[in-house]
């Protein structure tokens, strides 16, 4: 049976507390994380997306619906949609248990809680505690189900002492991973456990203990040819200036239910010096564990339009010829005040890794790919990390914001 987590984990927390006093860190800590492209599941990229898509909608829908309905919505979809491996994901190396043990464990803002044992099992050492309790998460392309703990978490410089873990005794979905580092909004672990208990996030933790002075993660991505490849940095408690070339500039989380639910923005984008409305202004989420750029059906019959592009049917991606692409425009996504230009070359998959994903090794395709549902529906796009590569990105908790600055990376010709 399903039980609340949250009283054990306040106790506990409660407790360090009142043992010693706070030292807040003043600096940020980093730590590396890493691209990878998982050969066995890349030709089902856009279909793993639009799934992970359909069940963050459904999920943030249910949310405002109380616990019990959360948690009948994740169990249908659980039962009625197939469980397939991630194609492409960011990891970072997360060390858990008193000696830690390593896991490599996907970077998520589109989930809150952590857990291992896809792939290595968890090992049980003198600083895990069983609280009694099971957790139950799904995410589209994959689910866990298993047991909570509270346990030392190490992430670089910090170390936790007291973090929620999940050890998953069933995972699908998950070939050559250990498991989730969610960051996302701490709301999202709300109905993971019965009685709709939260679950504190690594960034909730490390602020309670005074690990970091302010909850906020800064995100590196860079853009690759290769299958994997260590290219990528997480910064807790702040930001790292060498990251970015332009000033961040912040806005703050989407109000639009269901994207609200998750680091959820309003956008509107267009195409080319002519300005063509691709999507009108309309929320939708960014999403560290989404690879593509989705956007609203409709919205992207007129950038096929556009462009000129044709749908591939064995990638299911949007496909371009030579002379289509000597002649694509950038794309401008207008977020707050500021535009951000997704140039050509940012539009288009590495071709070096078409055949990676079932494609012809000559043809050149599109990251910018149909969401499955058409626009109007609270969550409209989702900015994956083949946009988020070209920015710096930041997520502040504290004040319930997101940030974006250019990179080197922005106006790189890596693909």
């Amino acid at each position: 049976m399903l039980t609340s987590l949250l009283p054990l984990v306040v106790l506990s927390v409660a407790a360090a507390a009142a043992a010693k006093p706070v030292v807040v860190r003043k600096s940020p800590v980093t730590l590396p994380i890493a691209r990878r492209l998982n050969v066995t599941s890349a030709p089902e990229l856009l279909k793993i997306d639009q799934a992970r898509a359909k069940v963050l909608k459904e999920q943030g829908l249910a949310r405002g619906k109380g616990a019990g309905s959360l948690r009948k919505a994740a169990q249908d979809a659980i039962f009625n949609l197939p469980v397939t491996n991630g194609a492409v994901d960011y990891t970072a190396s997360v060390g858990i248990g008193t000696p830690p043990t390593q896991y490599d464990l996907i970077v998520d803002t589109g989930s809150s809680n952590t857990w291992v044992g896809a792939g290595t099992a968890y090992v049980q050492t003198s600083s895990s505690e069983d609280t009694g309790q099971e957790f139950l998460v799904e995410y589209g392309s994959g689910l866990v189900f298993g047991e909570l703990y509270t346990d030392t978490v190490t992430l670089g410089d910090l170390k936790q002492t007291n973090q929620g873990i999940g050890d998953g005794l069933l995972a699908f979905g998950f070939d050559g991973v250990d498991g989730i580092l969610g960051i996302g909004p701490v709301d999202l672990t709300d109905g993971t456990t019965s009685g709709g208990g939260l679950v504190p996030t690594v960034l909730d933790t490390a602020r309670s203990e005074g690990l970091i002075s302010s909850e906020v993660i800064g995100i590196s991505f860079e853009p690759t040819t290769e299958l994997s490849v260590t290219n990528g940095e997480l910064t807790f408690g702040g930001t790292d200036s060498s990251k970015h070339t332009g000033n961040i500039a912040y806005v703050p989380v989407t109000s639009t239910s269901p994207a609200s639910s998750y680091v959820g923005i309003d956008q509107s984008i267009t195409y080319g010096s002519a300005g063509t409305t691709i999507l009108s202004s309309t929320a939708g989420i960014t999403d560290t564990g989404t690879t593509l750029t989705l956007i609203a059906s409709d919205a992207l019959a007129k950038y096929q339009k556009a462009t000129g592009a044709v749908s591939d049917s064995a990638t299911g991606l949007l496909k371009i010829t030579q002379a289509q692409f000597e002649n694509l425009e950038s794309l401008f996504f207008h977020i707050g005040d500021n535009t951000y230009e997704f140039t050509p070359n940012a539009q288009i998959w590495p071709r070096s890794l078409n055949t990676a994903i079932g494609g012809d090794a000559d043809s050149i395709y599109l990251v910018v790919a149909d969401l499955g549902s058409d626009s109007g529906e609270g969550l409209d796009f989702i900015d994956g990390f083949t946009f988020l590569e070209r920015f710096y990105y930041v997520w502040d908790v504290e004040n319930t914001r997101v940030g974006f600055a250019t990179t080197e990376f922005t106006d790189a010709t890596t693909n």
